[in-house]
């Protein structure tokens, strides 16, 4: 008996745009959202290193399910590489390992060209300082107790490298990088300083971009403490990467129910994709995530996001 009282159940749900400043590390960001909109789940995409600033896409409620679909998703860069030091980490925050203090900055035109030996599929190696798991365990962690690690080396693309400043006196290059997931900038300014002849490290990392999300767009802590669950985005906007599907409308409730539903005249965007990822929809209503089936010619659910009615 319900004693005429009726519960109105409201469900959170989106992406959050969020401006990660330095000093605070991905997990600390998710543990402020949490609080902030006083829900617990809440996960991100795409980690940041505690030292670097920039845009760290946080998934809120059901949102949350979509994480691993930005996880393809292109990264924009803006970093500063500090010539003639190398350090443990990678960046300006480790021992140095080497330090030169007298060189010949290089020429513009020799920067250039090394930026474009680097464009394109690259073989690098992540720092050791980094959230690479080894064995189920974090490289940082086990570096910490004083345990040896070896990181594989892994291919990754780097789609543009472009110079904007080389001053001579702080000897150091600022540029803007567009790159695939699992890039390491740090890496890639050790990797440059030794095709340029001099050590280098990393002394500023800022992250304009992941995928649909922009720096200009983002919100900072004090925004995010002021608008609560008004700086919620659209989840299904910042997915616009995957191909759309409409759904015949009567097929609704089976997707919803997780019952796949036959289209013998789907055309797949590619020949060799057997399960093509898909933004699934009905009567303009963001469903969830299914995939087509190739072999079977359905449409099967894989995240369904729409309330069953």
């Amino acid at each position: 008996m319900n004693n005429g009282v009726i519960r109105i159940f409201v469900f959170m749900e989106g992406f959050i745009n969020f401006l990660k400043p330095p000093g605070m590390t991905s997990h600390d960001a998710v543990g402020l959202v949490r609080r902030v909109l006083h829900e617990k789940h809440v996960g991100h995409a795409g980690t940041l290193d505690p030292g670097a600033a920039g845009v760290l896409p946080i998934a809120v409620g059901r949102a949350a399910r979509l994480i691993e679909y930005l996880d393809n998703v292109s990264k924009s860069y803006r970093a500063e590489m500090l010539l003639g030091v190398e350090t443990d980490s990678g960046d300006d925050t480790g021992k140095v390992l080497e330090r030169v203090d007298s060189f010949d900055m290089p020429a513009v035109e020799r920067v250039e060209e090394v930026f474009k030996e680097f464009t394109g599929t690259i073989v690098q190696v992540p720092p050791a300082h980094s959230a690479i798991k080894i064995n189920g365990r974090r490289a940082c962690d086990l570096i910490r107790q004083g345990i040896h690690v070896d990181i594989p080396s892994r291919q990754v693309e780097i789609h543009s490298l472009r110079l904007l400043e080389k001053d001579d006196g702080k000897k150091t290059l600022l540029f803007n990088v567009d790159c695939s997931k699992g890039t390491y900038i740090r890496s890639l300014c050790q990797d440059m300083g030794q095709a340029l002849g001099i050590p280098a490290t990393m002394s500023f990392l800022i992250r304009t971009a992941v995928g649909r999300f922009r720096l200009a767009d983002a919100v900072s802590v004090e925004e995010l403490q002021e608008l609560g669950d008004r700086a919620l985005l659209s989840s299904e906007e910042y997915i616009g990467h995957i191909r759309r599907y409409d759904i015949n409308p009567k097929r609704r409730k089976a997707f919803c129910n997780g019952l796949s539903s036959d289209d013998r005249s789907f055309v797949a965007a590619s020949s060799d994709s057997e399960n093509e990822i898909l933004r699934v929809y009905a009567s303009g209503e963001f469903l969830g995530i299914g995939h087509y089936d190739k072999k079977n010619k359905t449409i099967v659910p894989d995240k369904v996001l729409a309330i069953n009615s």
